[in-house]
Order: C-alpha cells, then structure tokens, then sequence
C-alpha cells in the first residue's frame, strides 16, 4: 500500500488565483457583505494529509450569529425575496448550480486540501451531486402547491365554506452541517430551504469551511438578495449551539453525530423551533450464498471504504452467507491492498486521510479495542504514522455484537465481517441490532428475496446489489437514531413548510 504524502507546497498545485484566495483571512458572509468577526478572532484551517495551515477563516460566536439571524429575519419580512415570483426564485436558484459547475475545479481543489477527500472523487461525485441539488430544486417553487378541501361544518342549515390549505415557507432557518461532505451538505440544507422560500443561517464545520465560503461568493454571483443567505464560520460550542438556541430562529436542520443531535434538540426546546435531524449510522450490508460475487466484492469495498469510511451510511457492519464468507472478505481484503493512500490533489490517490487529529484518534482509539476485545485484523487495523491523518483500511472478523468496533458508530475505513447460515429471523434481528436505521445493502441474484429482506430492514435506505446510490429526487434519512426527518426529493420540502387551513364563509 503505497502512501504520498511528501508534498511541500501545494501552491503550484492549486494555482495562483486559488493560492492569493487562500492567502486572504476569509470573513463570514452576513446580509450580503463578507464580514469579519465581532470579536476579530480567526482561527486556522488545516490540509489533513500534510497537517500544515491553509487558510485563517473568522472565527464567528454568539455576537455573530446574532448578527446573521437578524439579517435573515429583515430578508425574510421585507425585502425582494419575500415578493418575489416562484419562478423567479427558481430561476436564481438554478443559475446557483450552473455556477457550481463552472467553478467545479477550483471547489474540487478546496475539497481535497481542506477535507482531503481526493480532487477526482470531489470533482465527480461532491461537485456534481450539489449541483444538481440546486438544479433539481431550482423546480420546486413553482410546484409547492395547496389544496381545496370539501367540509361538513356542523354549521346553520344553508350555510357554504370554502376551505384551502396554503404552504408558507417556516421562516429563519439555522443549518449546521458537518466536515465530511462539506460542498455537498450545503447544497442539501440550502436547495430545499431556498426553494420554500426561507432565509437562512448556515453555520458550516470549523475543520472544512472553505468551500462553503466559496460557495458564498458563488450565492451572491448568482443575485440571492442579501441576508437570504448568511454563512457564519465558528465552532459548535460558540457559534453553532448559540444558533441553535437563537430565540428568533424558527427551525434548526443540523447533519451530523447522533450525540450533537441530542445537544441540538435540548438547545431548540427554548421557544420550541422546529428540528430535522441526520445523524449517524451503522448500517449493515449482506451479502447471499446467491449474489455475484465479482459485484457484491467491488460493491461492499466501496459500501465501507469511500470517502475514507467517513459516511453517515457507510456499509460497515457485513454479513456474508457462511459458504460464501471467506471468499468475500478475501476479496475485499485484496480490494484494500490496492488502494493507494495519498494527499487529495495526487491523482493516483484512492483515499485520503481523516479530516483532523481528533478523528484520527478516535479511530485508532476504535481500532486498538477491536484488537483488545479479541477481533482479527484480516487487513490494516492501524493508522499509518507519520505526516497526516492516515488510517489504513481494514477489516476485523472474530467479532461480537458486544464489541465496540461492532456497535459504535466509528467513521473510518474500518469494516467488521460476520458470516450467517439462514436468511431468517435470527440474521434479521442482527442486522436491526443497532441504535441506528439510516442504510443498508442487500447483494442477491434472487429479486423477490432481495426484495422480502429490504422490507424487514430497519433503515431509511436500503440498496439491492449497488450501494451509495444518491440522487436529488431520491429521499435520504433514518429510522431510529440516526435522524428525525428526510434530505432531498419532495419529502425534504416538509422541513422548510408551514401548512395554514383558511376557512371562508360564503354568502347565501
């Protein structure tokens, strides 16, 4: 497994234009004009493979969030975006996704130094995913409809009503976004929140801002009029937890752990806000004594080991039909040995680091009580030493349910491997043995039983014989813990949406 890591300067990496950008304390966007903090603190952002300063960005907290949520309320009262046309707002919503993608380079490149995700994969899959976020609900606003409803009013005889339900957008939106997708969670929490007419707080994650600032600028290219937008950057315990408390917001959509979904939920009870909430996962993967097995490998390698582990939905818990078991994690165990470790702007890099020192320990923490609890490394089981945040990909089997490398959630290029004999209750229950219930996978040549599993899974989604399958019109979120509400399609409208029922008596 090779590593390359030995890169001295990225600056003739990224370009001069990218480089004077980076060079530049980057402000906070607050009512359409890039603002410094109150206090004049910034704090600096990092390239997690080389560990080495990038950027100082602002460092935002409560006076700040103070600053924005007023910002979005006088956007969202008065201004041109409450009056604006639903096409109109669809038209900019849609001119924001064509800037996404005429800027796909420069925010790849952000992606790979500031999450250290590789540039191809960001470039691919991140980039193109947001903008079609925006695209997709750049069509929405002229859709969001009400209905008429026939009503039997015990009222005086002749008496005739005309009811209707009108959507209303919800208001002052706080967003709280995590480091692992950082372009991407934007475009899922602003899309939706834009289309219904909501103005909106974004407070992205202190260890990957940069292309959320970027984006930012893109916004305001686009012509959303000032304060719809607002993008604080700041740490959870300051900026974050004081817009979720914020007495003047009206809903709070936060992605990230399950233990912060809590901290959230407790913060909103103030003035009762609404919540929406995607948080972690643990989500089983199983493959058939009838799957192909060429395509159930490639898949559940990818299912564990993309974006470096780091997803919510990750395929981390495997269960392999008995006669099938060695030859799967045999084969996903030759799949990890090809995958070339390396810094995000290396283009023969396959998986970049973790995101910081503090998930780095985390799950080398997580690894040494796999080992400790009596799991077996088959691959990897370390992090690799040295510059940056690099874990080596593994797989343990030998495992329990009582094992923390089983139960807990850990982030990381790691999997845990368990075979089974019978496709009945027993397997069922094991792969419902979670807190959580946001994914799972099913590899079988057998539809009608692929099919009769995925509907006794416990899971928001559950993908037969693919993983990792997202589109905008498709909806994403969890049974359980892991979220309380659904990212994008139709059903993410629900989040930004109030529903009035008028009622008006009509004359005789």
């Amino acid at each position: 497994m090779n590593v390359h890591v030995d890169i001295p300067s990225i600056k003739p990496l990224i370009g001069d234009k990218l480089a004077n950008w980076l060079a530049t304390p980057r402000p906070m966007l607050i009512d359409g004009k890039w603002t410094p903090a109150q206090s004049g603190k910034t704090f600096a952002v990092y390239d997690p493979a080389t560990g080495e300063k990038i950027a100082d960005v602002a460092e935002g907290d409560a006076a700040d969030i103070e600053l924005a949520v007023r910002a979005a309320r006088k956007a969202f009262e008065s201004g041109p975006w409450p009056s604006m046309t639903p096409s109109q707002r669809g038209r900019l919503i849609h001119k924001l996704g064509d800037l996404v993608l005429e800027h796909a380079d420069e925010l790849a490149t952000l992606e790979a130094i500031d999450n250290g995700k590789p540039k191809h994969v960001a470039r691919a899959a991140d980039v193109t995913l947001s903008a079609d976020m925006f695209h997709y609900m750049s069509g929405w606003p002229t859709k969001i409809e009400g209905k008429t409803i026939p009503i039997s009013a015990l009222a005086a005889p002749g008496n005739q009503f005309f009811s209707a339900t009108r959507p209303e957008p919800v208001g002052v939106v706080g967003q709280i976004i995590p480091w692992n997708f950082p372009l991407l969670m934007a475009a899922w929490k602003l899309g939706p929140a834009l289309a219904t007419g909501c103005t909106i707080v974004l407070k992205v994650a202190e260890e990957t801002p940069l292309s959320a600032l970027r984006l930012g600028e893109l916004i305001l290219e686009a012509g959303i009029p000032p304060g719809v937008v607002n993008i604080v950057t700041g740490f959870g315990e300051t900026a974050g937890a004081a817009l979720a408390a914020h007495p003047d917001v009206d809903k709070i959509a936060f992605t990230g752990s399950t233990e912060v979904g809590r901290l959230i939920v407790k913060a909103a009870a103030g003035n009762l806000k609404k919540v929406s909430l995607e948080l972690g996962g643990k989500s089983p993967n199983i493959i058939l004594a009838d799957a192909d097995l060429d395509l159930a490998i490639q898949g559940a390698t990818a299912a564990v080991f993309f974006n470096h582990g780091q997803c919510c939905n990750a395929g981390s818990r495997l269960f392999v039909h008995r006669s099938i078991f060695d030859r799967v994690v045999e084969g996903i165990a030759a799949e990890a040995a090809k995958i070339k470790l390396g810094h995000g702007l290396d283009s023969a890099t396959d998986m970049g680091p973790l995101v910081s020192q503090v998930q780095y320990d985390r799950v080398t923490n997580l690894l040494a009580s796999g080992h400790n609890e009596g799991a077996r490394a088959v691959c990897g089981g370390t992090g690799v030493g040295g510059k940056g945040y690099f874990v080596r990909p593994t797989i343990f089997t030998n495992t329990n349910p009582s094992m923390r490398v089983v139960s807990e959630e850990i982030f990381g290029p790691v999997l845990v491997a368990s075979p089974f004999d019978e496709v009945n209750c027993a397997l069922v229950a094991e792969a419902n043995n979670s807190i959580y219930g946001l994914a799972a996978g099913i590899w079988s040549n057998n539809t009608a039983k692929a099919q009769a599993l995925a509907n006794r899974l416990r899971a928001g989604t559950v993908w037969v014989n693919c993983y990792h399958v997202f589109d905008a019109a498709l909806p994403f979120g969890g049974y359980k813990q892991s979220g309380w509400g659904r990212e994008m399609g139709q059903a993410v409208l629900s989040n930004y949406l109030e529903t009035k029922a008028i009622t008006t008596r009509l004359p005789v």
